[in-house]
């Protein structure tokens, strides 16, 4: 496989080094792992520290400013930080606000931040955790008890950070991220395999000609695999697959989502046969992104995720946002 990477034991740092070049509003730790907007900690603020494997990107640093994260902790790729990354985290963000952990859905990011939690309440800092399990796919997979978190935790970041922005205290911040997560589902689908830095080939086969229904981030296993399918057709499973495991009464939020290696075109296209599909459920939608957000290295395919919403987390969703990876109304 062709990357365009030095070595794979550089390949994190070196992206560190170069988010910190591009982006002066951010505080980037290259060596401890740490990415923090620069102006925090925030005075009366509740701040918001999540992390997670690299590999996702934007998905957490470029998430990192003004509307939603304070901090976030980059692990090696496709593997969990460390909770001393975390408390660090936490730590230089910290206001005397408290502090809330946004947590995938994975085994070592749960355990880790768990840990970071203690810790931190050690030292005097008050934390509180949202855990995000968006994913309807599988219940139980390689890397997760549960359901997976996938792109329910773009949403949980921005209406949480935005809440956190307007000042509101750390157990309210905490109980509006918890329900955009419980108002979430989303369902992913693999046209290709990732490959990583360090295997420098496809983490799993997937034949020509086939698909994976259900992937996860990491390219576990999903439901099924079938031969190539239209988008219209992958459009119709996904939702269906979404809409099976959720009512909704309010409008929706929709994440149309690229893993990393499908273009925009395809993309915007994929979305029509969404919207298609949603308006032929009856189904109302308020707002919709499209692009890549919480990808999988070089992986081709799309995630859908829908989050229903009350008036107040529509609010908080269109709320100004300042980050790397996200940005309106500022």
């Amino acid at each position: 496989m062709r990357m365009l990477i030095n070595v794979p034991e550089t390949v994190v740092a070196d992206a560190l080094r170069g988010m910190a070049a591009a982006h002066p509003e951010l505080t980037v730790d290259v060596e401890n792992r740490v990415i923090v907007r620069r102006d925090a900690p925030v005075a009366g603020k509740v701040a918001l520290v999540s992390g997670g494997g690299s590999g996702h990107e934007p998905l957490h640093g470029g998430f990192v400013g003004p509307g939603m994260l304070s901090a976030a902790c980059p692990g090696e790729v496709f593997t969990s930080p460390v909770p001393d990354q975390m408390l660090r985290a936490a730590a230089a963000v910290n206001s005397g606000a408290g502090v809330l952990f946004i947590v995938k859905n994975y085994t070592g990011d749960v355990l880790n931040f768990d840990m970071a939690a203690e810790l931190a309440e050690d030292e005097g800092i008050q934390v509180a955790k949202v855990l995000v399990n968006d994913d309807v796919a599988v219940t139980d997979s390689l890397y997760t008890a549960g359901r997976r978190g996938t792109g329910a935790t773009l949403f949980v970041e921005k209406i949480a950070g935005a809440a956190a922005d307007e000042g509101q205290p750390l157990e309210r911040v905490e109980a509006i991220g918890r329900q955009v997560n419980e108002n979430s589902r989303s369902f992913g689908v693999a046209l290709s395999a990732c490959s990583t830095p360090a295997k420098g080939s496809p983490t799993f086969d997937l034949p020509d000609g086939e698909l994976e229904l259900g992937v996860g981030i990491h390219g576990e296993p999903g439901r099924e695999r079938r031969p190539m399918m239209t988008s219209g057709e992958i459009a119709e499973f996904a939702v269906d697959a979404v809409l099976d495991d959720m009512s909704p009464r309010n409008p929706v939020l929709v994440l149309v989502n690229g893993m990393g290696a499908t273009p925009l075109l395809e993309l915007y296209g994929f979305n029509a046969e969404v919207q298609r599909i949603l308006t032929a459920r009856g189904v109302a939608v308020a707002r919709t992104l499209v692009g890549n957000y919480v990808t999988s290295l070089d992986m081709a395919g799309a995630s859908v995720t829908l989050c229903q919403v009350d008036g107040e987390l529509l609010r908080l969703w269109d709320a100004p946002v300042r980050t790397a990876g996200l940005r309106w109304g500022m």
